[in-house]
């Protein structure tokens, strides 16, 4: 597929930034489970998932209510931590950072788009989402020329001193969306980002996941009803049951490094008569 394409979208980002096709991949989820306690019973939300995700990809998480995607996506943006097995980022173990090393992680890092935008009433379009960088210490000049120019790609650009009541279900989540990559975040992990509008809005936000990623290379992983969304983008992961049952579209397996070289091959017998 080209980069003008939606479908197949996923790496195109990444490859035309020069990054190699084996390089190690952005996350890796590594047998991770999630139990609670309910009733005086312990009831098993994950149960042993694995999964990476290379720099760049677009994927999906989809699967019945109740199987565990938010779940997950919230232990993946470190919201929840996991009862057993960890979440890698850059090879690091992010599952087990500490409190105040974590927000600053998240901060930095990830970026979150959920099914209620959260916008502040008070706060006009532009303010909201300068706000993660202001929290951030960023300079707020430069939280203002990042805001601003992330509502302009947005579609935004006229819109930007309207409060949240002033703007409808689809231009508040493209607040949300521009509020979401202000702080340039590496991995954007986006929650029913469509379960809150119509669907011809949803449609444009379906561009705009796809239109972002390729200005940006942001990796994206959302989790979704929306069969339209999903279909479109190029890997989709099914869980069912608190465990990962189908996996389309993913890439090839990372390529293991190679073994030591082995003591030289004897050299072969002589035929008879050599």
């Amino acid at each position: 597929m080209t980069e003008g394409t939606t479908e197949g979208t996923g790496t195109v980002a990444a490859e035309a930034a020069g990054q190699p096709a084996a390089e190690a991949p952005l996350l890796r989820v590594c047998d991770l489970r999630k139990a609670f306690v309910h009733g005086g019973k312990e009831l098993h939300v994950l149960r042993g998932v694995d999964f990476v995700v290379r720099r760049g990809e677009m994927a999906a998480i989809v699967g019945a209510s109740g199987a565990g995607k938010s779940t997950l996506l919230h232990i993946v943006g470190t919201l929840d931590a996991p009862t057993a097995g960890r979440v890698e980022f850059d090879g690091r173990d992010v599952s087990r950072m500490d409190g105040r090393a974590l927000a600053v992680f998240r901060n930095r890092t990830i970026g979150f788009v959920f099914q209620f935008h959260h916008l502040l009433p008070e706060f006009n379009a532009l303010e909201n989402v300068m706000l993660p960088a202001i929290i951030a210490r960023r300079p707020r000049e430069e939280a203002r020329s990042r805001a601003e120019r992330l509502l302009r790609e947005v579609g935004l650009g006229e819109r930007m001193t309207h409060r949240p009541s002033e703007l409808s279900g689809g231009e508040q989540q493209r607040v949300a969306i521009a509020r979401a990559l202000v702080m340039e975040p590496r991995l954007l992990l986006a929650d029913e980002p469509t379960g809150n509008i119509d669907s011809q809005t949803a449609a444009g936000i379906h561009e705009l996941f796809f239109s972002l990623n390729r200005q940006h290379g942001t990796t994206m992983i959302v989790v979704t009803h929306d069969e339209r969304l999903a279909s479109k983008l190029p890997r989709r992961l099914e869980i069912r049951d608190g465990q990962i049952v189908r996996d389309t579209g993913a890439p090839p397996p990372l390529e293991e490094p190679p073994d030591a070289p082995g003591p030289p091959a004897a050299p072969p017998v002589p035929a008879a008569g050599d």
